[in-house]
């Protein structure tokens, strides 16, 4: 929630207190800077309301805004909570490589034209594979929380223009995604070698990595929980 901003889970808090009443209650599984998209969001909705959840979400959507949709909802077992019991996440940022930005993805894919080698930003992205400290890719707000997240998967796919990096870590620091992206772009450019990404990780030192890649190609694609609520 934010005061003096529109947010998902304050559109999905007021749309549930229309039906459910005020004592409705919303936890979001993640936390996602002002410009980052989600695909597949999840959240707890707490409620002393007696519906089944396809009325549920049937009704939601009914009093949601266009840009924000409920998927699915199922009942969920006593004081679950979609944040503490998620055991994993997966971001998708989305690379527009052609030489022209392509206008129906200007909010949705980062335009960086120009050559890149992707088997060098592979390369530099498998070091981060693994449990790791990873404060060298944190921002400054960030920098109070634990530094340890374990990455599981790294993939870099390219569709004709279209490059996209999926990253999955059991949890995430603020910005790390993006300054990994950014990171990763100074490789694929021939700006760094493949082995600086691996050096900067060891270092812990934020100063040393490439840039922040901007918020708007960036993509929660899932929340992955150790079994299905």
């Amino acid at each position: 929630m934010q005061p003096d901003a529109p947010t998902v889970q304050g559109a999905v808090l007021e749309a549930a207190r229309r039906f459910l009443g005020a004592d409705a209650r919303v936890t979001g599984a993640s936390r996602t800077d002002a410009g980052v998209h989600a695909l597949r969001q999840t959240a707890s909705l707490s409620t002393q309301a007696t519906l089944a959840p396809p009325a549920v979400q049937a009704a939601l959507n009914a009093a949601l805004p266009p840009s924000v949709r409920v998927l699915d909802a199922r009942e969920a077992p006593p004081g679950f909570d979609a944040r503490r019991a998620a055991a994993g996440k997966r971001y998708l940022y989305l690379l527009d490589n052609g030489s022209v930005a392509a206008p129906l993805l200007r909010r949705f894919a980062w335009h960086v034209p120009g050559a890149l080698d992707l088997d060098a930003v592979r390369g530099a992205l498998a070091a981060m594979r693994g449990r790791h400290d990873f404060g060298a890719f944190c921002a400054a707000p960030g920098r109070d929380a634990d530094p340890v997240c374990h990455v599981q998967a790294v993939h870099v796919l390219r569709r004709r223009a279209l490059v996209a990096v999926l990253i999955s870590a059991d949890r995430f620091l603020h910005h790390m995604v993006r300054n990994l992206v950014g990171s990763a772009l100074d490789v694929g450019r021939g700006a760094r070698p493949v082995a600086w990404m691996a050096q900067v990780l060891t270092s812990r030192d934020r100063t040393r990595a490439g840039p922040t890649a901007p918020a708007h190609g960036l993509v929660l694609v899932r929340v992955r929980y150790p079994a299905e609520p």
